[in-house]
């Protein structure tokens, strides 16, 4: 026998052995988001219009494993929002698509709700080129992560929101163990019951969506699953942190034309004033919506409008309070 036939050996051998790829084989099949269905087999067979049918089908499902968790989602979010109104982050961590979905979540915030880019972080395994390229085993390991976290000066202020389909993903684990060992807030987003991930978080989240159409295949519905839950998490904290005013965006930071157009809109929705009534609210208010919005609704100058809602920590409903009150 050759050598290379020799190393081939024990290679396989190895791989077969607890420890090696026959234990992580063995791991895998145990993962609802990695079960074969048999059904499925002759999918390539079936014509286009059939297969994006069964697609479809597929993913009706997810807003309900959704829905059967948003007590647990609920609580998740509070908690977060308490911790960023003392001044806490909310930071992502995850690797290949649920990592990609946590920087997506993050890289939407400083547009949508006018939070600076230190307060919505994602993290992914590997950094930021493995946005667009796999770095191979960036996702084992638990070390990078806990080391990303610490360049990141993590206290017990920040909410940590691991991200893994599996649930077993050693990054996602290794960031919320190591957040909550420095006294930051957890959550686990998973797609499997029984996770290691929410084990090894305060808030274990299981958005359990069965098996994919291809197998294994978690950027489908499981990736569906993590982004709307993630909609809610960074959502529903502004909500509570008051950067919303109903359902108007009024923190929307105005860096395009279009936003610009959206900006005026969003003034009229508010309040009813006219185009040049807006205006006006927008030149004395350096273009800040939630302040021009209490000028006009409030009759206060930009200066007020700016101190009065500071005094309320952002609360667009808490500074018309207080305008009404004196």
């Amino acid at each position: 026998m050759s050598s290379t036939t020799d190393a081939n050996a024990e290679a396989n051998a190895e791989a077969a052995t607890p420890g090696g790829y026959g234990e992580l084989r063995a791991q895998l099949e145990t993962l609802t988001t990695e079960a074969f269905r048999p059904e499925l087999a002759e999918i390539d067979q079936l014509p286009t219009h059939e297969i994006a049918r069964i697609m479809n089908g597929e993913d009706t499902t997810v807003p309900a494993a959704v829905a059967e968790k948003l007590p647990l989602i609920a609580a998740a979010i509070d908690a977060t929002a308490e911790r960023m109104a003392r001044g806490g982050r909310l930071i992502y961590a995850g690797a290949g698509t649920a990592g990609r979905l946590g920087v997506l979540d993050a890289s939407e915030c400083p547009p949508t709700f006018n939070t600076d880019p230190s307060e919505v972080i994602g993290l992914i395994a590997g950094g930021p080129s493995a946005m667009v390229k796999a770095v191979e085993g960036a996702e084992d390991s638990k070390e990078l992560a806990a080391a990303d976290l610490d360049e990141l000066g993590l206290t017990a202020d920040d909410t940590v929101v691991g991200i893994s389909a599996s649930g077993r993903t050693p990054y996602a684990i290794g960031a919320v163990e190591h957040a909550r060992a420095r006294g930051a807030l957890t959550i686990g987003l998973s797609c499997n019951a029984g996770s290691a991930l929410a084990d090894a978080a305060e808030h274990g989240l299981e958005i359990v969506v069965g098996p994919e159409l291809l197998t294994g295949s978690t950027r489908l519905k499981a990736g569906t699953a993590q982004k709307l839950v993630l909609n809610m998490i960074s959502t529903i904290t502004m909500i509570r942190l008051g950067k919303t005013y109903g359902n108007l965006m009024v923190d929307v930071r105005a860096s395009n034309e279009k936003l610009r157009a959206r900006s005026r809109r969003i003034v009229s929705l508010a309040t009813g004033a006219s185009d040049q009534e807006i205006e006006v609210a927008l030149a004395a208010t350096d273009g800040e919506v939630k302040d021009a919005i209490l000028t006009i609704l409030g009759g206060v100058d930009g200066p007020t409008a700016a101190t009065l809602l500071a005094d309320s920590h952002g609360h667009l409903r808490a500074a018309l309070a207080a305008v009404r009150t004196t």
